[in-house]
């Protein structure tokens, strides 16, 4: 089993930035892309950005040249720096991790807001 605890939520104002963490622990080894997930209310959840173990990145349309995925050389945690934040990124992010698999946080708000 893989868990996965995210961190780094709020409400910031448009234009802003946050830094959203996520922490692996259990058998993350196993795992080979983690990323994030976001669902905004009465939308479909969508792919934010991922990353494999080798460093391979993707990120949605949306989001490209705004927000960065980057994980540690542990392959214990991955964080999604978000920058330039608009109205329509408010949604609840999740943390995730595939392998043999697929595992989720417990998501944590995103809210920009002025």
């Amino acid at each position: 089993q893989v868990q996965l605890v995210e961190s780094g939520g709020g409400l910031v104002q448009p234009g802003g930035s946050l830094r959203l963490s996520c922490a692996a622990s259990g058998s993350i080894f196993r795992t080979s892309v983690m990323g994030w997930y976001r669902q905004a209310p009465g939308k479909d959840r969508e792919l934010v950005a991922s990353i494999t173990r080798v460093g391979i990145t993707n990120y949605a349309d949306s989001v490209k040249g705004r927000f960065t995925i980057v994980s540690n050389s542990a392959w214990t945690a991955v964080y999604l720096q978000m920058n330039t934040l608009k109205s329509e990124d408010t949604a609840v992010y999740y943390c995730f991790a595939r392998g043999p698999g697929a595992y989720w946080g417990q998501g944590t708000q995103v809210t920009v807001s002025s």
